[in-house]
Parts: structure tokens; C-alpha cells; sequence
């Protein structure tokens, strides 16, 4: 059956959720999942959340889904400590050092992996699987027919978000909110930045950013159909009403197989940016999609209707068999739930009737009224002798102490072992200076002074490579040459990727620069030697380990991160960092060249770009030959005149990342990394490393 999974920003909203036919609610606790601004919950709240759903047979998933500093290690594990104490069903994790204590600390708790995991294809699922994870929601950027062919071939089980707000960027990919403000996606700080307004070369009153809100509702039966085991409805951020009227419409949907015209009304009237869209799912991927939220006035009577589904009672009921016996012997009344759960109590002997004897139809109608408890009786067996009769009021006693027990029972807090985490050995890194890796992105940018240069490594997109065999065969034998991989790759474009990555085996190229985890299966089955790159969100000593056991051979820390942070790292594998570029803030799925005059030319044009309401300008690349866009920042990270505060960190190496510059500038650079010169703030950043993100 599929499961109807639903948001739980605080307590009445998990009680909205529930009553509205949830099988499973998500919420957050504390300050490790991704939507810090809801009310989430308190650790002693969260025990009340889980007994109210475990009663009413309603599992409770727990969001850790963020990335954790080092020093913060100790609070999340408390965390993990504390909802595996108190029966949660499941944790759901981004960041793969939390996905290590989780399995270290509570084995018996399946972990699902996070959309901010940007898993979009079967490999991605498979190495997932491989880690121990037991579910994976996928990226929202796939269609039917990828989700199909996943759910056909995936180990474990798939979840897809069927409901509610669409990033723009693949989620986990996203970097907008922090570098612009501080305020880091990745770590449950968005502030949204993709809901304002930008121009094309100059700032217009326009949201090429802003897309409208996903419904699948009018696919549910499909989904099922394919395999899904869970559809996700987005909104931890939203009002109760709005998880109250979502939830029973998609409910009633999964129940029935139909979609009524009220209920899309309904869901109207919850929230919209000027109407919804399928477009990811049926592939249809144009303007279309595009929405904002528009300001309307409440409608007093939706709100009341929404509010009374889950404030006048219980009316999501489990459903219970008892079986009641009035003999010469005595009086019990047994109750069993779904799950085999057996409670008995024991009544007052019988007495002879003097007038009416109890029957056993008499006896069931009145052991079956549990109105006002979040149970619903489907049968009663029953034993009565003849002659005899039992007071109402006993029988009434008999059944609220069997009821008594069984929510007990249900709500009990099981004990589980719980183990302490293993201890993450100090690995300080490279005690010598870091070397030079270069990344390009056009060939323009392969100078002959870049050529000339020593580098630690050169990273060169593959379409570049795979375009000019004789190219890559003189790279090969320069030396220290990496392919690097698009950061998505859908599970149809699979089997070419493979195709070059053998095609470049061949040719020589022994390294890979892989930014997503449905990458590291195709790469080191090529036989390639995998580097991370910072598409993998590396934040912290154990996720430093977790690349060294995927035998990554290094691996660049998010540029998230401060520098004292970075330094402290444990360096389980060479660590690489980001020195000089143009930092990528988005990866979308929509073209933003399109965007710009509703026809695909980002094959031809390459000075895009985006301007907000300050002036600034955000240059669209693609991601490798695709026409997936790659949002950058306008002005360029640069660390070159401050090199000796880099060769303090325990690196690797440094890298140079090329995006929109020319050949003259990649030579400038080149000299500038040889020959510092001071720091211009007009045009340079220092980035987060300075400032980190909240």
C-alpha cells in the first residue's frame, strides 16, 4: 500500500496530519533538520508526538536532515540517543557522517535518505543501499518514467514528493541563500532567495526562479502502480489547516482513485503560486511552471471546516477485534489490535436474570461503542451462558480498562540497544605545502601557459575531452588529467556516460572528479580514481571518513565552512578547497537561457545573466553539454593573495576553478597565483570561509 507520509511543523499540525488519514508523519526536533524556522519540536515533545501517533497507528520519521560541524557531532548524536529511546520509525538524513552515527548508534532504526542527498538515478539508489539505507527520496526533478524504471530495479524503497513547494535548484545542490546572505539551505537557514524577482542583464519585475507548487494528486494510483512505497506531501512550514485540507485530499484520493473537482478547490484554497504543476513528472519542462504566491484574504469558513477535522475528535481509528465472555465462571472482555496485541480484563461474576437474560448480541452492541477513542470495533465474538446478566456499567468498566491498556501498550517506549558511536581517529593531513589543481570549463580556458604550468591535477569536463580525442590523448600524457562528471546525471543519459568513462579508460584517463553520489558506482566501476568534489557536502570529520570507505581518494570540504572548521577537519583523504572562482550557487533542471526568450540557445550563447534588485549579476553556465543550468556567483572567490592562510589547513591542494573566464584572464590568474596582488572587494569575495553560515 502506499504510504501517505505528511508534515509535522508542530504539535497541531501532526494532530491535522493524523486525523486526516497520514500514515506516517515527518517533523523535526531541535536544530538538525532542514526547516528551522517551523516551530518543530522540543526532545520531551517529541516523546508526546510519537505516543500519539503509535497509538493511532501512525509511524513518526524524524528529519536530521542537515549537515553537522564537528562540534556539533556530540548534540546530534545526543539526538540519535534520544529518538531511538523513544521508538521513532525513522530518521531521515542528508549528510552521510549522520547516516555513520545513526547506523553505529541505533541499527534497528531504518534511515531514509534525504532529498538533499540529490539521489536521482539507480546507481545513486544502489550505493544508498549499499550504506545501509533502507529508503531514498528522490530528486523532484524526475519523471514518470525514471521514477518507474528506479522503483523496477531499486533494492530498497523509493519515496517521491507528491505535494507542495518545488526549489528551483536540485535540492543539496543549492548554495544561493548562503553565500548571498549567510543563510545556508544545506543547514535548515534558506531564506528563499529563489522567490524574489530578477531580470535578464537587468533587474525586471519578473521570477524566473519561482516555480509553482508540484501535484501529483491526479497520479497517485500510478505511483502505486509503479512501486512507490511512500508519497511525500511538502509543508512543515505551513499552517495546520493547510496539512489538515492537503492531507485529506490526497487521502481520499489514494483510498478511492478518484479526484473531484472540490477536492482540487480544496487544495486551491490551502495554498498555490497561481496554480500547480506536473511538469517534472509528464516532463513537460517550460514556462509553465513558473508561479508566485499571490496575497488573498482567508477564507474564514475553509479555515473553520479545516480546523474542526482535527479538533472535534478522533476519526483516524484503528481498528480492534474483542472477544467477551459472561459465564457461571465469570466475566472478561479480551481486545486484539492489528498487530496482534492482546489486552484482558477481568469483570464481576454474573447474575441470575430476574427478568431479561444478556444475550450475546446484547453483550456485543455495547462492547463495540468506543466513540470518543482513536479505536473503531470490526467484531466481537462472544460467550454468554444462558440466564445471566451483567450490568451495563461493568461492561462499560471492562472495556475503558482494556482500551486503557492497549494505548499503554501501544505507547510504550520498547527497549532497543543503543550503542555509543566509534570515535573518528585525528588525521591532521598534508604537513607540506598544498599543490595546484586546475578545473576548466570551455577549452578556450586549456592556455598553453595553463599547459605549462605544473598542477597536482587538471580537471576537464568529459563532453571536452570525448569532443577532441587527440586533445585528451597529449592531457593524458602531460600528466595528472581528471574527467570531470555533470553533477546530474538521469538514469536514461546512464548508459553514455558509461560508454565515455570507457572510452577515456582506454585513452588513459585514470581519475574522475565526481560531484554526486549516482556517480561513484559508474566511476569506480570504469576503474576510474574517484576525487569529491563539493557537490557531495562534505562537512565534517566523519563524513571525511565515509569517502575514504567509498574509496575516494580526495575530496573538497564544503565551501560552507570556515576555515578554522576546514583546518580541524579530520583528514581521512586528501582534502582539496576552493581557492579561486566563481562559486556555483544553483544546479537546475529548467534552462535558464530558455527562460530568458522561451527557446533553448544555451548550446551557442555564454554570457547570460541573471540581475537581482541590487545590481548584482549571476552568470548561467551549463553543467557539462547538457542544458541544465548552472547559476554563478558574480563576483569570484579569491584567496590568492592570502595563500599562506591556506597552507596552514592541512591541504592538499588548491584549486583554481575556471567558469566564464577567458583565456588572458585564466593567464592573469595563473600569474596571480604565482605573484599575489592585493585583493579587490569590487570584484572578489572572500566567500564563507571567513564568515561561515548560520
Amino acid at each position: 500500500m502506499l504510504e501517505l507520509l505528511a508534515p509535522a511543523g508542530s504539535m497541531d499540525a501532526l494532530k491535522a496530519a493524523v486525523q486526516n488519514g497520514a500514515n506516517a508523519v515527518y517533523l523535526g526536533c531541535g536544530s538538525f533538520n532542514a526547516r528551522q524556522s517551523a516551530k518543530n519540536f522540543t526532545p520531551q515533545t517529541l516523546v508526546e508526538a510519537v505516543k500519539y501517533c503509535h497509538v493511532r497507528g501512525v509511524q513518526v520519521h524524524l528529519t536530521l536532515n542537515t549537515l553537522v560541524t564537528d562540534r556539533e557531532c556530540d548534540d546530534v548524536t545526543a539526538m540519535i540517543r534520544h529518538a531511538a529511546q523513544n521508538n521513532v520509525d525513522a530518521f531521515i538524513v542528508q549528510d552521510l557522517g549522520v547516516v555513520q552515527l545513526c547506523r553505529q548508534i541505533a541499527p534497528h532504526i531504518p534511515i531514509h535518505g534525504s532529498t538533499q542527498m540529490t539521489v536521482h538515478s539507480l546507481p545513486g539508489v544502489l550505493l544508498c543501499a549499499a550504506m545501509g539505507l533502507q529508503r531514498v527520496v528522490l530528486s523532484r526533478e524526475l519523471n514518470r518514467e525514471e521514477i518507474s524504471y528506479i522503483c523496477k530495479n531499486s533494492p530498497i524503497e523509493i519515496e517521491v514528493f507528491g505535494h507542495g513547494a518545488l526549489c528551483m535548484c536540485y535540492s543539496g545542490q543549492c548554495y544561493l541563500s548562503a553565500v548571498i546572505g549567510g543563510r545556508s539551505g544545506n543547514r535548515g537557514r534558506c531564506a528563499q532567495p529563489c522567490r524574489q524577482s530578477y531580470g535578464y542583464g537587468r533587474w525586471e519585475n519578473k521570477y524566473p526562479l519561482s516555480l509553482k507548487d508540484n501535484c501529483l494528486v491526479g497520479y497517485v494510483k500510478e505511483l502505486e502502480a509503479m512501486g512507490v512505497a511512500s508519497l511525500k506531501l511538502e509543508g512543515r512550514m505551513k499552517r495546520p489547516e493547510y496539512v489538515a485540507t492537503v492531507t485529506a485530499v490526497y487521502r481520499k484520493a489514494i483510498d478511492e482513485g478518484i479526484v473531484t473537482q472540490s477536492m482540487m478547490d480544496a487544495l486551491y484554497a490551502a495554498f498555490n503560486r497561481q496554480g500547480f504543476t506536473d511538469g517534472y513528472y509528464t516532463g513537460k519542462i517550460d514556462k509553465r511552471m513558473f508561479g508566485i504566491r499571490q496575497d488573498t484574504l482567508d477564507d474564514a469558513e475553509f479555515l473553520q471546516a479545516a480546523r474542526q477535522s482535527y479538533e472535534t475528535g478522533e476519526t483516524q481509528l484503528v481498528d480492534l477485534q474483542f472477544r467477551a465472555v459472561v459465564t457461571v465462571d465469570g466475566s472478561s472482555l479480551t481486545v486484539m489490535d492489528p498487530e496482534g496485541r492482546t489486552c484482558q480484563s477481568i469483570g464481576p461474576m454474573p447474575q441470575r436474570a430476574l427478568r431479561v437474560p444478556l444475550t450475546g448480541e446484547m453483550l456485543a452492541q455495547r462492547v463495540a461503542k468506543t466513540g470518543g477513542t482513536p479505536y473503531r470495533c470490526v467484531q466481537v465474538r462472544t460467550r454468554v451462558d444462558p440466564g445471566l446478566t451483567i450490568s451495563a456499567a461493568a461492561i462499560n468498566a471492562m472495556r475503558r480498562d482494556v482500551l486503557n491498556q492497549l494505548t499503554a501498550l501501544r505507547a510504550r517506549r520498547e527497549e532497543k540497544p543503543i550503542r555509543n558511536p566509534k570515535p573518528v581517529p585525528m588525521i591532521r593531513g598534508s604537513r607540506g605545502l598544498p599543490g595546484l589543481t586546475v578545473q576548466v570549463t570551455t577549452r578556450e580556458q586549456l592556455t598553453p601557459n595553463l599547459l605549462n604550468t605544473e598542477t597536482a591535477m587538471l580537471y576537464v569536463p568529459m563532453h571536452l575531452l570525448m569532443a577532441d580525442p587527440n586533445m585528451t590523448l597529449r592531457l593524458v600524457e602531460r600528466g595528472r588529467l581528471a574527467v570531470v562528471l555533470p553533477r546530474v546525471v538521469h538514469d536514461p543519459e546512464m548508459a553514455k556516460l558509461q560508454q565515455d568513462l570507457a572510452t577515456l579508460r582506454q585513452w588513459g584517463v585514470r581519475d574522475a572528479l565526481v560531484g554526486n553520489l549516482g556517480l561513484i558506482i559508474p566511476a569506480r566501476e570504469a576503474g576510474m580514481r574517484i576525487h569529491g568534489d563539493f557537490g557531495l557536502n562534505v562537512f565534517n570529520s566523519i563524513s571525511m571518513d565515509v569517502m575514504k570507505s567509498l574509496e575516494i581518494v580526495s575530496a573538497v570540504p564544503s565551501f560552507e565552512m570556515t576555515l578554522p572548521q576546514i583546518r580541524d577537519l579530520s583528514k581521512a583523504v586528501s582534502a582539496e578547497l576552493i581557492a579561486y572562482g566563481r562559486l556555483p550557487l544553483m544546479l537546475t533542471e529548467n534552462c535558464l537561457i530558455r527562460g530568458r526568450t522561451g527557446e533553448c540557445t544555451c548550446q551557442t550563447e555564454t554570457s547570460v545573466k541573471l540581475t537581482d534588485k541590487t545590481g548584482a549579476d549571476f552568470p548561467i553556465i551549463k553543467d557539462g553539454d547538457s542544458c541544465r543550468s548552472v547559476l554563478l556567483n558574480g563576483k569570484k572567490l579569491s584567496w590568492l593573495d592570502r595563500q599562506e592562510d591556506l597552507n596552514k589547513l592541512g591541504l592538499w591542494a588548491l584549486r583554481l576553478y575556471f567558469t566564464t573566464e577567458n583565456s588572458r584572464e585564466v593567464d592573469r590568474v595563473l600569474g596571480d597565483y604565482l605573484n599575489p596582488q592585493p585583493f579587490d572587494p569590487g570584484s572578489c569575495t572572500r566567500g564563507l570561509y571567513l564568515r561561515g553560515v548560520e
